[in-house]
């Protein structure tokens, strides 16, 4: 009996791990001002770094067009030297018909001594002297077409030597265009997906840090609980002034939705140091998309790689979470600060930004990297939430 309540006990605990997200560390607006001198410095030394990374990747682009152009080159060279191959096949298909021909006209039916049978068959001095010097020009001219002929079979095979060759090179050449071609994309593939640009990390996160000095968070408070506490005390103060419930407040979130009415999944979630979020398709390419809950348009714009994005704010367990929607072909009639429902069209499903093919990267997390979003971008990496964790997404459905 002890031992099925100890086993009810430890998947009773499992099941509130799963269903609740991560916790974020509490951090105190000294704690966090520290993290972002330190965080700013570490980001300069990238800076540096990824513009040598930047210069490199050019290098590798320039080589790759090189190498396309000695590729181009060597084809039309081979090209040219197949034609040089052909027409000399038919110079010595010729020469060797008109070798015979001769060979014939003299030779057919009179045995070897046809020569000296004509010569000597001469009624006189002159007519000999005359057969002589034909014998003698057909003989040279057969000399000549021989020689002509050994000359071009030479010459052909050593085309065909050199058409090989080409051939090696041209494969040696492409070999070394796709693992150029592997390297810039090993390099590309190291920016992740909505990931921000060094310098917008860096100015957000400062900005970070005067947003919540603004709100007058105490120097040893835990910055969310602060965030939280008091933006809901300023919405609900507004909202009695106003006379009204607090609506004015973001949502608070029972159950969450997929973000789109028919879909499948193209990558699932791997978390920090990897895919942050889940990436999504449909087989209609731009398929509008919806919140997966209710809450507060926190971010609406282009991220660092020309992507569309949307991200929300939602009031979960008495705490934020934030959901990203990136990738999108256009936005919907919505702005930063609106409050939203989980049936308020965002947008529609695209291929914009860092993006290999139309589909909705979702990420959600406990904090966000933007001003007011109580994280740098290396924590909010490792506060990203497993979106299965939260909604239910099998591989493919067909409602929300």
């Amino acid at each position: 009996m002890i031992k099925k309540k100890y086993l009810l006990f430890i998947i009773i605990i499992t099941l509130i791990n799963i269903a609740l997200p991560i916790n974020i560390k509490a951090e105190t607006v000294k704690e966090f001002e520290e993290s972002v001198a330190k965080y700013t410095k570490e980001l300069e030394n990238k800076k540096e770094n990824i513009a040598r990374n930047n210069k490199e990747i050019e290098e590798i682009k320039k080589k790759i067009q090189s190498i396309e152009k000695e590729i181009e080159k060597s084809q039309e060279e081979i090209e040219l030297l197949q034609d040089e191959i052909d027409e000399a096949n038919e110079e010595i298909n010729k020469k060797t018909e008109e070798s015979k021909a001769i060979i014939e006209y003299y030779q057919v039916s009179n045995g070897e001594n046809a020569y000296l049978e004509y010569a000597f068959g001469a009624d006189n001095i002159t007519d000999m002297i005359y057969r002589l010097s034909v014998v003698e020009q057909l003989t040279e001219y057969n000399d000549k077409i021989m020689k002509e002929l050994e000359e071009l079979i030479k010459e052909n095979e050593k085309r065909q030597a050199n058409l090989k060759a080409k051939k090696q090179e041209l494969k040696i050449l492409e070999e070394n265009l796709e693992e150029e071609k592997k390297q810039i994309q090993t390099d590309t593939e190291k920016i992740k997906e909505t990931m921000p640009a060094i310098i917008d990390q860096i100015n957000a996160a400062k900005k970070n840090v005067e947003y919540y000095k603004s709100l007058g968070c105490g120097e040893t408070e835990d910055i969310q609980k602060c965030q939280y506490r008091i933006e809901q005390a300023r919405l609900a103060a507004e909202a009695k002034k106003r006379q009204q419930q607090v609506s004015g407040s973001v949502p608070s979130t029972n159950g969450f939705f997929r973000p789109i009415e028919s879909g499948y999944i193209t990558q699932g979630y791997s978390g920090y140091g990897g895919h942050l979020g889940v990436d999504i398709s449909s087989s209609n390419k731009t398929i509008p998309i919806y919140p997966i809950a209710s809450g507060q348009i926190f971010f609406k714009g282009r991220d660092s790689y020309g992507a569309l994005v949307i991200k929300i704010r939602h009031n979960y367990n008495g705490r934020y979470i934030y959901s990203t929607y990136a990738h999108m072909s256009k936005f919907g009639n919505v702005s930063q600060g609106q409050m939203v429902t989980a049936n308020t069209w965002l947008g529609n499903m695209g291929n914009t930004g860092y993006s290999f093919g139309s589909h909705l990267h979702l990420e959600i997390t406990n904090c966000d990297w933007n001003p007011g979003g109580g994280c740098t971008w290396g924590q909010y990496q490792r506060n990203t939430i497993n979106p299965f964790r939260l909604i239910s997404l099998p591989s493919r459905w067909n409602n929300r």
